[in-house]
């Protein structure tokens, strides 16, 4: 014969079972809710680093650092704010304790050592740069391998770090152009040529570039304007540009017909090209039109 459970203690039963049950959706829906929290801390720290002004960006992340000081991410936030401000010597020492620190990683040195670049230690970067294993291999620490070994005129060891920084980077104008500098500086001015050539071939845009490819053919006595793409107002500068170079050469009518072509060229009055030549002819303080 079969004896029930007392109703008391099935309906405690009961009420057992769905306060277990109670308690692991609970511990779910609380998991879930910090995990959604982080998600959407990511997300606010993607949009403060990105989508706002540097001061602001800054502003956020002293605030959310100080509030949380143990929240590596933060501080390495805080540090790439500081370093788009302009503001190299303060984010130093937080990018240092972010690369000191347990949950720093290869990336935050490399970070340290672009901040050490920008306050000029060419040393404290080297010394950051050489912590960093070999089998790490980024364009970016090759982009900085290459610019300290540059300023230790270590030319072909920056050779190389150039060269490997340019085959990991889909975007390479900028390092070509670094590249070319580097050579320009070494008095290897065909090399710069060459480099700088390259670089307008992945960005045409770039003035800097195109200037420094004007100075790299006029120090071998190419004066004429090279086969780029440029507006009215670049072109006069450019002009400009291989005036001076061949003036400082001993090439003086070259350079006075260089500043004639410059002013001639400009959409506006050329200040600079007018007093150069004006300088030049011994006639300061002329009125020259267009």
């Amino acid at each position: 014969m079969r004896h029930p459970l007392p109703t008391s203690l099935l309906l405690a039963g009961v009420i057992l079972l769905a306060g277990c049950a109670h308690r692991d959706k609970g511990a779910e829906a609380a998991k879930a809710l910090k995990d959604l929290n982080v998600v959407d801390a990511s997300g606010m720290n993607d949009l403060m680093l990105n989508a706002t002004s540097p001061e602001q960006s800054v502003t956020y992340f002293a605030k959310a650092s100080a509030d949380n000081p143990t929240r590596i991410d933060l501080k390495r936030g805080l540090a790439k704010s500081l370093i788009r401000a302009g503001k190299a010597a303060d984010a130093v020492p937080v990018w240092k304790q972010v690369a000191n620190s347990a949950d720093g990683t290869n990336e935050d040195r490399v970070n340290l050592a672009d901040a050490l670049i920008r306050t000029n230690d060419w040393k404290g970067a080297r010394a950051e740069l050489n912590q960093i294993p070999p089998t790490y291999e980024t364009f970016e620490r090759y982009r900085l391998e290459a610019m300290v070994a540059d300023s230790g005129k270590q030319w072909k060891k920056a050779d190389s770090f150039y060269e490997t920084a340019f085959g990991l980077t889909t975007k390479p104008a900028g390092v070509l152009n670094n590249w070319g500098y580097s050579k320009l500086s070494r008095g290897d001015y065909p090399g710069a040529e060459k480099l700088f050539t390259k670089a307008l071939t992945y960005d045409s845009s770039v003035f800097t570039t195109k200037n420094n490819l004007v100075m790299a053919r006029a120090a071998q006595r190419k004066y004429d304007m090279p086969i780029v793409d440029m507006t009215q107002a670049e072109r006069a500068q450019l002009l400009y540009t291989a005036a001076l170079t061949a003036i400082k050469q001993g090439d003086t009518n070259t350079g006075k017909a260089l500043l004639q072509q410059a002013i001639d060229t400009s959409p506006q009055y050329f200040e600079e090209a007018v007093r150069a030549l004006q300088t030049l002819d011994g006639t300061a303080g002329t009125v020259v039109s267009q």
